[in-house]
């Protein structure tokens, strides 16, 4: 398609996709002309509405950032960057109090402070929610609501971007195609990468159909330095029904006191971790899916707390009613799937990538802080922290829009400009069975439980899959990209880590505490975690 035909809008920031990271950034960075790109209704997509837990904080008088900073680290495996947890959860309480003053109405006890919630691996209550489980929705209210009623945010439904654009190695651009099959050029200062994660292409997920991996293939197709892209988290209890998108059943449940049992009643978890039902989230998945493939069937049991399930948990009650199952009444039954991505888009301190011009925060970015395995109720903090961070140092920035002629000569010659089809057929032939294939492929080969035998054959998969469709478009050629980096990523750390268990490798190796980055799709030699410092 030619530029010719290309609509051009000049914006100083565009952010692409509107969570909970991509809200928070629009409405701080103040004094810029922003316009939030989103392939969705706006607030309604990707997975922050569905997030049911919580935000983690220290808040409570028995509690400090430093122990929630502890906690953080003793389940990240060995690769947490420390700096970046002492930031984060240092910064937490303030984010958690702006978020208050734009009207997120948190549950409270009845003296009026937070009710605090505790969930695996955390060694106090400092879980904040809203309306029980409930959290994700009431933060994007509070959020949309927030930016709806600023001057300088642009929204732009309905609207898939496909790539960056590039001139001498900066990024200057973006092209995307909205819902009428109209291309658009973006020319700006700044792009913003808040595109969530790519747990979508697995066949058993939590996650919303929107989770295609689509900013993180833009990054790699950029030259953008990003890691940790073997450590996929797969949340423990799943509501088991027919179907690739499953519902969750949040992981306050069980720090409520809702406990695991297999079909004979027993409940395992305590002969496995001392903490047994609220062990890290790693741990309690794989004792589940160890019993799961010898034959055994696993439950959630919350009956002993019928009392106050109902009222604490309406929205999970409610999913289960949808789909048969009475929490209050017996045990429901359950299985892991994946639901978050820790690798991503590597950023320093305020988001920047490698790329002058690229940002990135919520779980399309490595920041860091998850090391190999997140803490319950991190995500939402981040994409607040983080969020704030990328918005606030938008703000300060002197950087200005290139101008369109120039950009315009740039679209033209840029071998890095991606994505050159104008339009997603989603009801064109194979569509729906490369999603059902592809999500085949990455359960059986790069699932709970990896060896070299399976991900050779997940390789082997991808590229009949990639033969067969004969040159995928937008959604399809992102998810075939960033399943080849998570095959290459997994095959390439022969250790256990976290998320990342090898059965052939089934020990951690002190070698391998150590990051796995990639520049684009070239693979780096393995090397200590780098510290945000070291990016500045």
């Amino acid at each position: 398609m030619g530029v010719s035909q290309e609509e051009i809008r000049t914006a100083d920031v565009v952010i692409v996709g509107d969570g909970a990271a991509g809200l928070s950034a629009a409405l701080h960075a103040r004094g810029r002309t922003v316009t939030i790109v989103t392939k969705s209704a706006f607030a309604d997509g990707g997975s922050s509405p569905l997030a049911q837990g919580g935000v983690a904080a220290a808040l409570a008088p028995d509690d400090s950032p430093a122990r929630h900073a502890a906690d953080t680290l003793a389940v990240g495996g060995g690769l947490c960057d420390s700096e970046v947890v002492q930031r984060v959860t240092g910064d937490g309480p303030r984010r958690i109090r702006e978020l208050l003053a734009l009207g997120a109405r948190f549950d409270r006890e009845p003296d009026g402070r937070l009710a605090l919630g505790r969930e695996a691996a955390h060694s106090r209550h400092r879980v904040a929610h809203a309306a029980g489980d409930a959290t994700g929705a009431e933060m994007m209210r509070a959020l949309s609501s927030g930016v709806r009623n600023k001057r300088n945010i642009h929204i732009q439904e309905n609207t898939l971007a496909r790539g960056l654009v590039l001139d001498r190695g900066a990024v200057i651009g973006l092209t995307a195609v909205n819902g009428r099959g109209g291309s658009i050029f973006y020319v700006a200062s700044e792009i913003v990468l808040a595109t969530g994660g790519a747990a979508g292409m697995w066949s058993q997920t939590t996650n919303p159909s929107e989770a295609t991996g689509d900013g993180l293939a833009m990054a790699i197709r950029a030259g953008a330095r990003v890691a940790d892209l073997e450590f996929m988290q797969f949340h423990p209890t799943a509501l088991a029904v027919d179907g690739s998108r499953m519902p969750l059943l949040t992981e306050a449940l069980r720090g409520a006191g809702a406990r695991l049992v297999d079909d004979t009643g027993t409940r395992f978890m305590v002969d496995e971790h001392p903490d047994a039902e609220l062990a890290p989230r790693d741990v309690v998945a794989r004792a589940i899916w160890r019993r799961l493939v010898g034959g055994r069937k696993v439950f959630l049991d919350a009956t002993h707390l019928a009392g106050e399930i109902e009222y604490r948990f309406p929205t999970v009650v409610q999913l289960c009613r949808e789909h048969g199952f009475d929490l209050l009444r017996g045990p429901v039954p359950v299985t892991p799937a994946a639901h978050y991505h820790m690798g991503g888009v590597v950023v320093d301190a305020c988001g920047r990538t490698s790329v002058p011009g690229l940002w990135a925060c919520g779980e399309v970015a490595r920041t860091g802080l998850h090391g190999a395995n997140r803490l319950a109720s991190n995500s939402l903090l981040e994409a607040l922290v983080y969020g704030a961070a990328v918005g606030e140092a938008l703000a300060e920035s002197c950087r200005r829009p290139a101008h369109p002629l120039r950009a315009r000569d740039a679209f033209s010659r840029s071998a890095q400009t991606v994505a050159d089809e104008p339009r997603i057929d989603k009801s064109s032939i194979g569509h729906a069975a490369f999603l059902r294939r592809l999500g085949d492929v990455m359960w059986r080969g790069v699932g709970l439980e990896r060896d070299a035998s399976g991900l050779l054959r997940a390789a082997m998969g991808l590229d009949d899959l990639e033969a067969d469709l004969r040159g995928g478009l937008g959604e399809i050629s992102n998810m075939l990209l960033v399943a080849r980096m998570v095959v290459r990523a997994a095959t390439a750390r022969t250790e256990s880590r976290g998320a990342h268990r090898r059965t052939d490798f089934p020990s951690s190796d002190a070698c391998w505490q150590q990051t796995l980055y990639f520049e684009g799709v070239r693979m780096l030699h393995p090397q200590p975690v780098i510290s945000v410092a070291a990016m500045r």
